[in-house]
């Protein structure tokens, strides 16, 4: 086996440059993504779905959330393996342009009442190809940033792919707040169609920085000494399967995310506890204004403790903090749900989506790590999308047994905990090192400066 050339330093400027690119990219998707997980939770299903049976609606309404979700995990097979072999900047500039497609397209859509059943199949296909995209971009995003920054910073660098996710769902509860404050009448006849069509602003400025993006000394090293893996997943499987099954357990700690901004959406808004859905949206807003100062903060903790404490401290206290926000929506107190609301969603959950893009970015050589973060983060994401419909069957027939849902999320956070408890710590190893299959030695495992 030959030993590794030292990955040479990113030319000025790149870093921040390709965290910005990262963060505009990973904000437009989520943007994308958000405001479809509002609109399914309090306009789709009376749009697209029959409203004369309120819950199956809902029901119904909900499970579109999670079709994109199933959708990407085959899109991490197909856009891993182009990126693993074509580049990372490639993956960036598609998934920026079909996203921005997708979205715009839903808010062009004819809904159940003009064109019957033929709506939600229209739905449904426009979400597959928002799944498609988000497949592709954070774990493109996330290669792209870890491989230009700094060895000793690569958990800040790789934190901006998701505080872009944060400002996006921020931006579009943003967006939504006036929307779902317009009269009824307006709401659902155009009111719900502006947030999809703002998405074309965000995707454009995102192409304009993307487009001259230079690709990653990382991949660019390995290409020119090695070449590219021609079957970048027979590689992954062969060596570095172990890997893949730890990031789609820690993976998993997204259904707090998908719980959070969806299911309690619904269940607050809902007849059995009657909260405004202003107010709701209000809660997500300043969990989200939270979220964007802790990610960066709890990622720089990474770079001097290591990734494996941090995430554990996500993973285990989103758990706990998940039965708090949902008691407290439970009683319909607005400050408790606002108090809580902001500890659970942004700064305990925080902890884990803050490190993960370095944690699990770093288990993968450079020639396998676009698939292996893209597989395994998107078949996790699969199950993490479809807690929603599973906690809207298990809080029974009337959509208020929040312990049960407390207690789902709760068991979906084992898995991240034993992936952290098993995985190996990374934060000091430096970059041409990184996915090596046999322990560093000392001095590869010494602290890494710039």
């Amino acid at each position: 086996m030959s030993v590794p050339v030292p990955v040479p330093e990113a030319p000025p400027g790149q870093p921040k440059k390709a965290a910005t690119a990262a963060w505009i990219g990973s904000a437009l998707e989520y943007y994308d993504f958000f405001i479809y997980g509002s609109a399914a939770a309090l306009i789709f299903p009376e749009v697209f779905f029959d409203a004369s049976d309120p819950a199956t609606a809902t029901l119904l309404s909900l499970a579109t959330f999670g079709v994109a979700y199933a959708a990407r995990p085959l899109g991490a097979l197909f856009l891993g393996h182009i990126g693993d072999r074509l580049g990372r900047k490639k993956i960036m500039v598609f998934t920026l342009i079909l996203m921005g497609v997708s979205t715009f397209l839903i808010g062009c859509l004819p809904t159940r009442e003009q064109v019957g059943t033929l709506a939600p199949v229209l739905l449904v296909l426009c979400r597959v190809l928002q799944g498609v995209s988000a497949a592709g971009e954070q774990a493109s995003a996330n290669s792209m940033t870890l491989e230009h920054a700094p060895g000793h910073r690569r958990g800040f660098f790789t934190s901006f792919t998701l505080s872009g996710t944060q400002g996006g769902q921020l931006l579009a509860t943003l967006v939504f707040i006036p929307v779902a404050a317009l009269p009824e009448e307006h709401l659902m006849a155009w009111g719900w169609r502006v947030p999809f069509w703002l998405s074309v602003a965000v995707a454009v400025v995102g192409y304009v920085i993307r487009r001259d993006l230079d690709e990653t000394p990382a991949f660019t090293r390995q290409t020119a000494a090695q070449g590219v893996a021609k079957m970048p997943l027979l590689v992954l499987v062969r060596e570095h399967w172990a890997d893949v099954l730890r990031v789609i357990g820690g993976a998993l700690i997204a259904s707090v995310s998908t719980i959070f901004t969806v299911w309690a959406l619904a269940f607050a808004t809902g007849d059995s506890v009657g909260m405004s859905r202003t107010a709701m949206l209000w809660v997500g807003a300043l969990a989200n204004v939270v979220a964007l100062a802790a990610i960066p903060l709890w990622a720089m903790l990474s770079d001097r403790i290591g990734r494996r404490p941090v995430f554990l401290i996500g993973a285990a206290g989103s758990a706990v903090t998940m039965f708090l926000y949902l008691w407290a929506v439970s009683t319909g107190s607005y400050p408790l749900t606002f108090l809580s609301g902001v500890l659970c969603f942004g700064v305990v959950y925080s902890a884990a989506n803050g490190v993960w893009p370095a944690f699990y970015g770093e288990m993968f050589a450079t020639r396998v790590r676009l698939s292996g973060v893209a597989i395994g983060t998107q078949i996790g994401f699969a199950v993490a999308g479809f807690a929603v419909t599973f906690a809207a069957r298990i809080a029974g027939p009337d959509g208020d047994d929040w312990t049960a849902v407390a207690l789902f999320t709760a068991a979906l956070c084992v898995p991240p905990v034993i992936a952290a408890l098993t995985a190996r710590e990374t934060h000091a190893v430096p970059t041409e090192h990184l996915g090596e299959r046999v322990p560093a030695s000392a001095p590869r495992a010494a602290k890494v400066t710039a």
